[in-house]
């Protein structure tokens, strides 16, 4: 149906009920965007970006994961296969691949082959996976996060597919049993799902930084905005040299390591 019988219809009900001119105008509004107040106490930033300084992350701490998995509701489902996850550990080679050069592959020999690396969705400034989503159940916030619309996907895993970094899950399962301790005050998923890692968005809305950040006892992760040239973030990257993974493919992650 198009859009001008949807609009006759509506005002031919809308003047069955005689309903009066003001009402009249709203119903018709279609176009209409909510506006949604933002919360005074939110955390605001034109940019927001991760750095992870790994010279601090102790390798056998799950600080960051635990508290991550708890707050988002990630299931626990026993099996790599069907594995959930927004936050994990992976192997140097495994998370920088094709990153040797000739000059560094002492460094990386010595230092960095093997070392488990915190990996999470790298919200990129060019995200494939926005691109390829049929239903823009995946979009691009004005702040850089990459969102997920958990209601609109539809389980095609085209942007699992577009993703180069593998940080995407699709719940194959009823993701809701395999739950030791229901968060509330986040939404679970259903079977077909897919999900990953949003910035703790929602924490921001209330005030709150990244619940992986807060959880981190060694402060290897910061979490702050790109574009203040003030912030504790771009102190680091001025003072670091940083890396990060794939930039060759020319999604512009916003995650930088100290490695």
């Amino acid at each position: 149906m198009d859009n001008s019988k949807r609009t006759f219809l509506k005002v031919a009900g809308i003047s069955l009920l005689g309903i009066g001119s003001k009402p009249l105008q709203k119903a018709l509004a279609v176009n209409e965007e909510p506006k949604i107040l933002p919360s005074p106490d939110a955390l605001t930033g034109k940019r927001w970006a991760m750095i992870i300084d790994m010279k601090k992350c102790k390798e056998d701490c799950q600080d960051c994961l635990k508290a991550c998995h708890q707050v988002h509701n990630v299931p626990d489902l026993g099996n790599p296969k069907d594995e959930v996850k927004w936050i994990w550990k992976e192997p140097y080679e495994k998370a920088f691949p094709g990153d040797e050069t000739v000059y560094m592959q002492e460094y990386i020999d010595q230092t960095l082959k093997g070392s488990q690396f915190i990996t999470l969705c790298n919200h990129c400034d060019n995200p494939p996976c926005v691109r390829v989503c049929p239903t823009k159940a995946t979009w691009k916030r004005e702040d850089g996060i990459v969102m997920m619309d958990y209601h609109r996907c539809i389980g095609c895993r085209f942007c699992m597919a577009g993703c180069p970094y593998g940080s995407r899950s699709l719940n194959w399962r009823d993701p809701r049993p395999f739950i030791k301790e229901i968060n509330k005050e986040f939404p679970t998923r259903e079977r077909g799902v897919v999900e990953k890692c949003n910035f703790c968005s929602e924490r921001l809305a209330k005030g709150l930084i990244p619940a992986c950040v807060e959880a981190c006892k060694e402060k290897a992760l910061v979490f702050g905005d790109l574009e203040d040239a003030n912030s504790e973030l771009r102190g680091l990257l001025r003072a670091h040299h940083t890396i990060r993974r794939k930039p060759q493919l020319g999604t512009m992650p916003q995650i930088y390591y100290i490695a």
